[in-house]
This record gives C-alpha cells, structure tokens and sequence, in this order.
C-alpha cells in the first residue's frame, strides 16, 4: 500500500480481507474511464418493470436524466425484490422509543405496513403525482407512510418534527400538497412535543390540504376536525384496507420526494430528486460505504426528515436488504449511556452520526462508554459537517476501540447520495473524506474556475452529472441553472470551498460563506473551530468574521466549555494563543465569548450567519430551520 503523507490510519489485515472493494484505485479507474457502463452495473443489480433506452440523457444540460424509458419503483426494490429470498423473514427494522418500547418488523411485515399505508392514502384519494407532508417523530410510521407513497407513485415531502408552524405552513404551500401526515406529538427529553398543534396552527392558512391523517404516539388529547382529521389507526383497520396494494409502475424520472434545504445560507428551496437514478445512487453508495452484508445491524442515528435519513435510514438498507436499528430519542437521554446501552443490546455492527453529536457525547468524557461492551462494532461512519480530527480521534479510539474504520461523507440534500467517501480498505485521515466516489469527477478551483495547486484552497466543483443529482428546484428550474451551474458552466457548484493535499485527499474547509478573509489570507471556519475544539477545556465552537479597519475581517468565536471547567478571561486568552500555535498568528480570534448553546439548523449545522448577524446588530434574515 502507498505510503501517504500526514497522519494516516491504515485498514488492518482484518478489514482488508473481509473488504468487498480491496483495490480502491482499480475500481475508480473503471468508474471514471467508463462512467455510464459503471453507473448501468450498479442498476442492473436492481428490479426494473422494463429497461431504458439510454443510460445518460444529457440532451439538456444541466436537466440531466438517468435510466430514461425505464419503468421501475424504488419501494417494490426496498421490499418486493426481497420477499423472494431469504430476507423475507429477516429484521428489516428494529425500532426503540424513547421510553424503552420496542418494535419489530421483519421485510414481510414491513412490506404488509407500507401496502396498507398505501390504501389508507389511496382512500384518501391520493393518486400518482400527488404530494404528501409527514410532520412526525422518529417512529416507524414515518419510514413506512415514505414507501407507501414510493409504491403508489405519490410524491412525499418530509419536514422535520422540530420544525415551527411557519415552517410548515411555507413547505406545505411550496409543495401543494394535498394530505398531510402528523403524528398526535413526539417523546423528546422526556416532554412531548405538540406535532398536532402545531400543524393545527400551519393548516389555517395551507390551502391545499384536503385531509389530515394522524397517527397516535402519545395519547395526548388533540383537536380532531371533522371532514378533515382521521385517526391512522382506525382507518388501518377497517376491513376494506386490504394488506395488499398493487405496485404502481413508473418512469425513472418521474419525481419520488421533495426536501426542503436547511437553510443555513437562506430561505429553504425545495430539491426535486426522481424515482430510478436516486435508488441507483443510493443502493450503490450504501453498499460500497458501509461494506454491508447480510450480518451487519446498522444504525444511522440521524433523523429521516433530512436527506440523510431518507437515502440511509429508509432507502439505502432497504435496497441492499439490510437490518437496521431506529432510536426515537436523543443521545443523552436520560443519561449520556443511552447509545451506547443501544450498541451492546441490539449488537449493533456500523454506526453512522453527526460530528455535532460525537462532540456533544465526547464532553461527557470516556467513562460513560466505557462501561459499555462496544464490540459488537466494526465500523464507524460520520456526517453533516467536516469532522474536527480531535473529534474523529475520540470517536477512533473510545468507540471504536481503535478497531474500526470512519467513514466520514461529504455530499448534501442536492447530491442524494455520498460524493465523497472511503471505503473500509481506504487509508483514513482524520478530517478528511478522503477521495470522491468512484466514478465522481472533481476539482477545485478558483475565482476564474482554474484549478488550484496541491493545498491550495479553492471553490468545490463536480464535473460529471450521477445519478443521484436532483433533477431542479421544484417550481423554480432558473434559480436551479443559476444557483448551482452559472458560475462555471458545466461544472455544478457545491457552495463549499475546500482544498485537495498532495495524495489526492479531499479536506472541506465550509460553505463559501463560512472562508473568511483575515489581511488577505483565506481561513476556513472549520480549520479555526477545530483548533479550538482540540483544547481540553472546549466542546463547541463556532468561529466568523466580523469587519476591521486594519485586517478586513477579524476573527471572532463562540465557544461552549466541557462540563466542569469554569470560564475566565485567562482561559479565554489561553484559547487565542492556542489557535494561534494550532493554525498559524493570522488566525489567533480577536474575541472569544464563552456561550451555553449556539444557533443551530435542526439537523445539527452551526448557523453562523445568525452570530454574524447578532454581532453586527442586523436582522439574521429566515430562521425558520433554527432550533433554538
């Protein structure tokens, strides 16, 4: 193997022999030099009603279409197809609330859930083409309502159950949609959070709304309209709601669901991705990531409103037949142990989470997981935000037991599916995603679009299309074509800057907003946010620019302290001499304010625009994805 630069962490003879793809390099190659015989591979190991025409549509560039012609449904895939093998009793799905109640649902019951989901909708008069909100908790309905409109042909739009009633009422207005799904409330932190209410609120002024299915969580009392509001379970289980419901067949391009972006840079948009090249992206990248097989149980910890429980809690497993574990509540409670207790009852084998949640746990110190037997471990996986390396080494050395390989991914809701990762047999750094995906073409480039030289900085650019990619912004194609493929024409623009080393490894440094520019130097949030994290005393930290006279923008940072440690202003000069040593003088931080929380996306990204915002005094601008 290569010898590499840096601080490199190299697979064991163990993970090497069990490693489906033992030669990274080889499978690239091919990907690369014959992208659409790749891409025709990976699909002719799914189910298609009738196979396409042309592999690659790129006719309208940048409106790319994959597998055109074809008629296939990624839910008859997830289940159907698995029905006549041996998984037809295997666990697809172990689920465990809050309050330690447990569900099992093997691939045959869960293929028996989502078809008389899929009736109920129907009876509702839900058809093809028609689109359906889920407003919910964690709990299995939400995945099992999401195939049911996969199998009907019906579109679903999944706004996250923290979400405020302006929030929906905008998704649910954006998105035309004509029944939505709501659980009565949700468990979390041991209150309940009023889902009903709240969407009770956002119906008043959402139009299009004809029925409101609910599905009972909590036994709390709720409104209930007559004509409108229907109990899921009574309707589940009335004698016409046959376990059966026919497959819709449908064109690959036909749409499968709308997500809406979380707003970290501004007002959410609503990303459009289709039937057959998101099950190809996500079938192939799950498969090839997780290196999954019939014995693994594998975990992502994420929540299934967001891109990535859809590609890998629900999709992604699915359609490799895999066995997953679903948690309703946080990580730390009652107690920071609640996952790891997780881990060793389910015998958990691949743990896929947020760097937010590993540096949240990690505060906790090691004592907690360590009272836990982890071995059931083989991988690790992390998402959402550049990995700070003193957070991959903890997450490496305390949950891993130094045995298991992180696969930390880039990609976004627009992406659908991983566009940079390892792969077990992959030599890991920590802090960076390594390569792209086979097959993925790359670059970094600069203001005019040159690419830069060997870590050097530069704007993070795809230069082929995938299948995966979202096909444009629902009810908006112009700022689709001017958002993401104006600025370098064919070439899509990622909005996150980022630069390559010496041996080819990918390092995102933030979204293009989040570079700061200190006395003519380019410094990313992530780099200072990690130097700070890599202190003992700290366990957050969000870095922005704020104008000076002298330098142009001067570092200013907010930093949440491990339990324990007491602020002062000698720590806080502490923390600015130790940026300083860790990155360089030019990014030793004018300011550092010590803080109990910072503004955060609800799927756990930093909002540094509000900070910035605050700071200059100025209004932050839409905060409807702000958790707090």
């Amino acid at each position: 193997m290569k010898k590499l630069t840096g601080e490199v962490y190299y697979p064991s003879e163990k993970t090497l022999d069990n490693a489906r793809v033992k030669n990274w390099d080889e499978l690239n190659k091919f990907a690369t030099e014959n992208n659409t015989e790749f891409w025709e591979k990976e699909a002719n190991e799914l189910e298609w009603f009738s196979k396409w025409d042309k592999v690659l549509d790129d006719s309208n560039k940048p409106f790319y279409k994959w597998f055109t012609g074809a008629k296939t449904n990624i839910a008859y895939n997830c289940l159907d197809r698995h029905l006549h093998t041996f998984r037809k009793n295997k666990v697809a799905l172990y689920w465990e609330g809050e309050k330690g109640d447990c569900r099992v649902f093997s691939y045959f019951a869960l293929h028996r859930e989502v078809s008389k989901f899929a009736n109920v909708l129907k009876s509702l008069g839900v058809n093809k083409g028609d689109r359906v909100t889920f407003y919910m908790g964690r709990v299995p309905e939400l995945p099992i309502g999401m195939l049911a409109c996969a199998r009907i042909g019906a579109v679903h739009s999944v706004v996250y159950g923290g979400f405020s009633v302006e929030s929906l009422h905008e998704r649910l207005e954006d998105s035309h949609s004509k029944v939505l799904v709501v659980s009565d409330g949700a468990f979390q932190r041991g209150k309940i959070v009023p889902l009903k209410a709240i969407a009770d609120e956002a119906l008043q002024r959402a139009a299009s709304v004809e029925s409101v299915l609910v599905i009972k969580r909590t036994g709390e009392a709720v409104n209930m309209e007559e004509g409108r509001d229907f109990w899921y379970q009574d309707l589940v289980n009335l004698p016409i709601i046959n376990a059966k419901c026919p497959v819709e067949e449908v064109d690959s391009e036909d749409p499968l669901f709308l997500l809406y972006t979380s707003g970290t840079t501004g007002k959410p948009k609503a990303i459009l991705h289709t039937q057959g090249g998101y099950m190809v992206g996500t079938y192939s990248t799950f498969k090839y990531v997780f290196d999954v097989n019939d014995e693994d149980r594998y975990w992502c910890a994420a929540d299934p409103g967001w891109v990535t429980g859809h590609s890998y809690i629900v999709y992604g497993p699915l359609l490799n037949g895999a066995t997953s574990f679903m948690y309703e509540g946080a990580p730390n409670y009652p107690f920071p142990n609640r996952w790891w207790q997780m881990i060793e009852k389910y015998g958990i084998t691949i743990l896929y989470t947020a760097p937010t949640a590993i540096r949240g746990l990690m505060r906790f110190g090691d004592a907690w997981p360590n009272r836990h037997d982890l071995s059931s471990l083989r991988l690790l996986g992390s998402v959402g935000e550049p990995i700070n390396p003193e957070a991959w080494k903890w997450y490496h050395r305390v949950i891993g037991k130094n045995n298991c390989p992180i696969m930390d991914t880039w990609w976004q809701t627009e992406t659908g599916a991983f566009i940079i990762a390892p792969m077990p047999s992959v030599p890991l750094k920590p802090g960076s995603g390594t390569r792209p995906f086979p097959g993925i073409i790359m670059d970094i480039v600069d203001e005019e679009g040159t690419p830069v030289k060997a870590n050097e900085e530069g704007y993070l650019v795809i230069k082929n299309p995938w299948p995966s990619m979202m096909r444009t912004i629902y009810n908006d194609p112009d700022q689709y074509i001017q958002k993401y493929w104006s600025k370098y024409p064919g070439m899509y623009l990622t909005g996150d800057s980022a630069r390559r080393d010496e041996d080819g490894y990918y390092w995102i440094i933030g979204r293009t907003d989040d570079v700061l520019k200190v006395s003519g130097y380019r410094l990313g949030t992530a780099e200072i946010e990690s130097a700070l994290v890599s202190h003992h005393s700290v366990a957050e930290a969000a870095a922005i620019g704020l104008p000076h006279e002298i330098k142009g923008n001067a570092i200013h940072t907010f930093v949440i302290l491990k339990a324990g440690v007491e602020k002062s202003e000698e720590l806080a000069n502490e923390l600015k001499e130790h940026v300083a040593h860790e990155v360089g003088k030019i990014a030793k931080p004018e300011d550092v304010k010590f803080v109990d929380i910072l503004p955060k996306t609800r799927s756990g990204k930093i909002m540094r625009r509000v900070l910035k915002a605050r700071a200059l005094g100025q209004d932050p601008g839409n905060l409807s994805t702000l958790e707090e």
